[in-house]
């Protein structure tokens, strides 16, 4: 596994705007759509990822009980599928169900939605605020594949909380994981 570190997205930075087709509801879906009303968390993941598959629990576990606080969850998948055929859509779809994800999947096929929000790895967080301000981006914890380091979502966990009460960020460290597969 090579390791890739997040590549900087400054804080205040505006959400860029993306439409892209999501693999569960199988419809094109915008981030007016599916962003939350008080904060929106974007992921960049895959399928194959030894590191995305490390924290697909705490993924769902995360999104399932910040629906009640109106945080939007979004995965998007941005590798190239024809190198990459594990990260296909039709496979994002079977993941999805399997894992039971409570957020939509969305499919990057041209890789500009990745390039715009400048994604490294998988996985990659982000969250944004009710006007869709970046107030973080980085890891969610420090637990990878083998490190034996508890998986709580701690760092995601805490930025989101920072953000619902408007408060900055205090703590923003790289995630690390598998580089983003290129076209």
């Amino acid at each position: 596994m090579a390791l890739t570190e997040s590549y900087p997205f400054p804080i205040g930075t505006q959400a860029p705007e993306f439409s892209l087709f999501d693999t569960v509801s199988q419809k094109t879906l915008n981030l007016q759509q599916l962003k939350g009303e008080r904060a929106t968390v974007i992921m960049f993941i895959c399928n194959h990822c030894p590191f995305v598959i490390h924290v697909n629990s705490k993924l769902v576990e995360l999104a399932n009980s910040y629906k009640p606080e109106e945080v939007s969850f979004i995965a998007i998948s941005s590798n190239d599928v024809v190198k990459y055929p594990a990260d296909a859509p039709e496979l994002m779809t079977q993941i999805a169900e399997k894992e039971q994800y409570p957020f939509p999947y969305l499919y990057d096929e041209t890789q500009e939605v990745a390039k715009v929000y400048n994604a490294a790895c998988t996985p990659d967080f982000y969250v944004f605020d009710t006007e869709l301000k970046c107030t973080y981006h980085g890891q969610l914890d420090g637990s990878r594949p083998g490190n034996e380091v508890a998986l709580t979502g701690i760092d995601l966990t805490n930025a989101i909380a920072s953000t619902l009460s408007e408060k900055p960020v205090s703590h923003q460290k790289p995630s690390i994981g598998c580089g983003i597969k290129w076209k």
